[in-house]
């Protein structure tokens, strides 16, 4: 039984790492999940306080990942179209590598400002900054996740000393 809790844990703190990049999984949940998952079997002991500090700390995440895009759109006059033409063109640049993310993230951010209406040298300069903040709130998710996977590792460790 423990071997299919540590497989799920496992399962859970992956699909949060991936969720940080991809939209509407709630990628620091479900490593955390992971986490929790973890505690059940006989190899992971965390304490009530251990969760409760890392519970909050993904509750800060996922409200920075939404603030920080939002705020930064408005600090700029970027629109949503440009925040989803960002997130679609990075998942299509996932295809071509981290070039690709990249590039990929900008212009469909550029595409989606010009369908929102705005002229081509304002939608580039929105374009650059919806992709800039919406970069900022993923990175602070995948080092919450990877901050959690970490502690997955550790506590595999001992089980194969």
């Amino acid at each position: 039984m423990d071997n299919l809790i540590i497989i799920i844990a496992g399962f859970l703190i992956v699909a949060g790492l991936i969720g940080c990049l991809i939209p509407k999984l709630p990628g620091v949940v479900l490593s955390f999940l992971g986490l929790i998952v973890l505690h059940f079997s006989t190899i992971a002991e965390f304490s009530s306080h251990f969760f409760i500090r890392y519970g909050i700390l993904v509750i800060a995440v996922q409200g920075l990942d939404y603030l920080i895009p939002n705020w930064g759109i408005r600090k700029f006059g970027g629109s949503k179209k440009g925040v989803w033409g960002s997130l679609t063109g990075m998942l299509i640049g996932l295809f071509f590598g981290p070039w690709g993310i990249i590039v990929g993230a900008i212009v469909g951010a550029f595409i989606g400002e010009l369908f929102a209406g705005k002229q081509s040298y304002i939608a580039i300069n929105q374009a650059i900054s919806s992709f800039v903040f919406f970069i900022l709130g993923t990175v602070f998710q995948l080092i919450v996740a990877g901050l959690f996977l970490q502690f997955y590792i550790d506590e595999l460790s001992y089980v194969f000393q």
